[in-house]
């Protein structure tokens, strides 16, 4: 029982965590942090020199919002990009709005 109550009480942080920043979330300092910060990046990765067909691809590693929050902050982290967490919120604001339309 305890145990169980320790999982849901987990799930409801991590729930909430991931919805929050959409609220206040802002997406035009995400679309200049995308320019700044990430899409040379995925330009080169593409190997197309298009950074944004990593986010369009059929077999893209991203299928639902908690792997977008998941993806861009491992990006920060192993580029070390120095960015806050209200940053990698405005990240995932911006990169769903215009790529993933997730709920």
């Amino acid at each position: 029982m305890f145990k169980k109550s320790i999982i849901t009480a987990s799930f409801l942080i991590a729930s909430t965590t991931i919805a929050s920043p959409a609220f206040s979330a802002d997406v035009n300092n995400g679309k200049t942090l995308h320019q700044a910060k990430c899409y040379q990046c995925h330009a080169e990765k593409s190997g197309l020199g298009n950074g944004d067909i990593i986010y369009t691809r059929a077999d893209r590693k991203v299928q639902d919002p908690a792997r977008l929050k998941f993806m861009v902050s491992m990006c920060n982290t192993e580029l070390r990009l120095d960015l806050f967490p209200e940053d990698e919120a405005d990240l995932v604001a911006y990169l769903n709005q215009q790529f993933y339309k997730f709920k």
